[in-house]
């Protein structure tokens, strides 16, 4: 599995903005999620440059999402300019109330090569901000902040580094509803730990929290033994632990822990569950209607020490 550009963002379809000379016939500026981006390869335009030609063809103060593409050599630099960009127009981005940092596929740049950094001052500069997404571990910082409005928070990353999950843990989010986090691997800067998780898990530190994804992790099971006893699975509508290794040791966990009748969906697609314990989540969870994401994707080894995440590389 590999990571892809988006087709949509914030319930808006994306839509690149032209290279020099086709800028002619662009939607409306608040019907599209716009993505912004220059060649990963040793640009001859930087993307700060690319944005001042964006902001002068389409009206900032109508444009409701933004999702940033590959600035120039992302392998190797981070999107500093991107920062001071979007800070200096954020005065004029009034509508804006959705942003994505690192829309970059794997063609460009695998996901582990991207290099980001200290992305929390976005935050500050867009406090109307409902839906934020950044995708990329490598140098990856997150300040903890205080958003009054975030709904929805997405980190993609084949390896997380946990100063970034106990960032966005000691955050004051009140509003968000919405948060996945892509834990990844060892090999390429995952160092999360199950204490890391602990304020996603105790239900107290984000009060409107209903869609929970924890998942694309080596510690799939160990994650899943954890929902087993958490306080904040009573008020999900979603849990997501798919993407991983989870084996029956979590499977075990999830159907001998606290109920998960009141869920609308388990996500656990991409997993290592034996068709026993396959088949009893599906019937007793399937019988309260609860939908259950049971694909495999192909991921079939009962050997521990063989099996993957879905995204690494």
């Amino acid at each position: 599995m590999s990571t892809d550009a988006l087709e949509e963002f914030h319930g808006l379809p994306t839509f690149d903005f032209p290279e020099a000379g086709g800028t002619g016939g662009l939607p409306p500026a608040a019907s599209v999620a716009w993505r912004v981006r220059v060649e990963a390869y040793e640009a001859e335009t930087p993307w700060k440059k690319e944005f001042a030609r964006f902001a002068a063809a389409v009206d900032l103060s109508q444009v409701r999402a933004l999702v940033v593409g590959a600035w120039s050599d992302p392998y190797d630099s981070g999107p500093d300019e991107v920062i001071e960009a979007l800070t200096e127009a954020g005065g004029r981005m009034t509508a804006l109330r959705a942003l994505f940092l690192g829309d970059i596929d794997a063609d460009e740049c695998e996901i582990s090569w991207i290099t980001q950094t200290q992305v929390s001052p976005l935050l500050a500069v867009f406090p109307r901000l409902e839906a934020f997404g950044v995708r990329g571990g490598q140098a990856l910082e997150f300040a903890p902040v205080e958003h009054a409005g975030l709904r929805e928070l997405i980190v993609e990353t084949g390896g997380l580094d946990a100063s970034v999950v106990r960032g966005i843990g000691a955050s004051t989010l009140p509003a968000l509803e919405r948060l996945d986090l892509w834990l990844g691997v060892d090999n390429y800067g995952g160092t999360t730990e199950i204490a890391d998780l602990a304020p996603f898990l105790s239900g107290d530190r984000f009060p409107a929290l209903r869609h929970l994804a924890l998942h694309n992790s080596e510690l799939q099971d160990e994650i899943a033994v954890a929902f087993a006893s958490a306080p904040v699975v009573a008020r999900l509508e979603t849990l997501d632990l798919s993407m991983g290794t989870l084996g029956d040791v979590g499977a075990e966990a999830l159907l001998s822990g606290q109920p998960l009748t009141h869920l609308k969906k388990l996500d656990l697609s991409h997993h290592y569950i034996s068709p026993p314990l396959r088949d009893r989540l599906a019937a007793e969870l399937g019988v309260a209607g609860v939908v259950v994401d049971l694909d495999d994707d192909g991921a079939q080894e009962d050997d521990e020490d063989f099996r993957y995440v879905a995204v690494s590389e």
